[in-house]
């Protein structure tokens, strides 16, 4: 069985100010039940525009709307999610962040990593997060 891929799309279309040209998706279900999400940003998946610029946990909003979207998406629910990384660019942002993902995991009990970064791909983007999940049989 083939690997699943959800909402494919190539950079240079996405990021069309950079010289890139890679084929990329949101989501990957790999053997039936393991989701892979691309980490998620303050980006509408559907217009790719970037929301909340300089309010972290209005992008941590957005990037978890997008993880519980992505594993509707793919046949899954938060209650699949195993692991979550949490990329900030600054250490003061991990209150507010980790309160947002807390709200939408709340009763999940997923393992997670936290991570500062000097910066993510986009000066305008302060919180990435991704997550795995399994989706059960």
């Amino acid at each position: 069985m083939k690997h699943t891929r959800i909402r494919t799309f190539n950079t240079k279309k996405t990021y069309p100010e950079q010289n890139l040209d890679n084929d990329l998706c949101q989501a990957v279900v790999a053997r039936g039940s393991t989701v892979f999400l691309r980490g998620q940003i303050g980006q509408n998946l559907d217009t790719s525009e970037n929301v909340c610029i300089g309010d972290a946990s209005g992008q941590a909003e957005q990037a978890m709307y997008n993880i519980d979207m992505l594993l509707k998406e793919a046949g899954g629910e938060l209650e699949d999610i195993c692991k979550i990384t949490i990329y900030i660019t600054d250490p003061r942002y991990r209150e507010e962040v980790y309160r947002v993902a807390g709200k939408w995991l709340k009763g999940v009990f997923p393992v997670s990593t936290g991570i500062v970064v000097s910066a993510l791909a986009r000066p305008e983007w302060l919180v990435e997060i991704d997550a795995t999940a399994v989706i059960p049989d």
